[in-house]
């Protein structure tokens, strides 16, 4: 590869990486091109030879964010499976692990999805698949510890426990909401196995 296009394919990753922590920390909306184009160290036109417009930047570093947030919550998962808890009980684990993690400011997604208010918007066509996305994956961590029929049946509820648990830990300042959300689900999917 030569040395011009690991520049071109560095400036675009400082882009994304620039743009999905500033979103992040203080939202889609509140941050303009001109702060990441400072804060990537970049020129303008390096930025715009990426992407056509901040839209497009927005769901690049949605996606970016997916991929980060995925790895770190899988990686949080395996540890409270390798210290001896089920599946769902490590998935809340993990989630009060994100809740406590440095910098904390909810769901990337919901957070967009609320700025952006605009079903059409791109960045909110994203968010609502990455939702779903996650959706999958706790009915899959359900059924793996209860089974299909228990995940079919109690999936639906459990996730908007866990989305209701996200936006409390933000507004509290507190991870004491992944404890509740798992109470109430392990109370849900022990009902439906009877």
């Amino acid at each position: 590869m030569s040395k011009t296009r690991t520049r071109k394919s560095d400036a675009r990753q400082r882009i994304v990486e620039t743009a999905e922590r500033l979103f992040y920390a203080e939202g889609v909306r509140a941050v303009g091109i001109d702060r990441i184009i400072a804060e990537a160290e970049v020129a303008k036109m390096s930025l715009y030879n990426h992407f056509a417009s901040k839209d497009d930047l927005i769901v690049a570093a949605l996606a970016y964010r997916e991929q980060k947030f995925d790895a770190s919550f899988k990686k949080w998962m395996a540890k409270h499976v390798k210290a001896g808890h089920n599946r769902l009980e490590a998935f809340f684990a993990a989630l009060k692990d994100w809740f406590k993690s440095s910098g904390f400011r909810g769901c990337m997604f919901i957070n967009a999805c609320a700025e952006l208010a605009d079903a059409d918007h791109e960045g909110s066509k994203f968010s609502a698949r990455h939702k779903e996305r996650f959706h999958d994956m706790l009915k899959q961590t359900i059924a793996e510890t209860a089974g299909e029929k228990t995940a079919e049946d109690v999936s639906p509820a459990i996730a908007l426990l866990v989305e209701g648990a996200i936006i409390s830990a933000v507004m509290e300042q507190s991870p004491k909401p992944a404890d509740v959300a798992k109470a109430a689900a392990l109370a849900l999917v022990g009902r439906a196995k009877k």
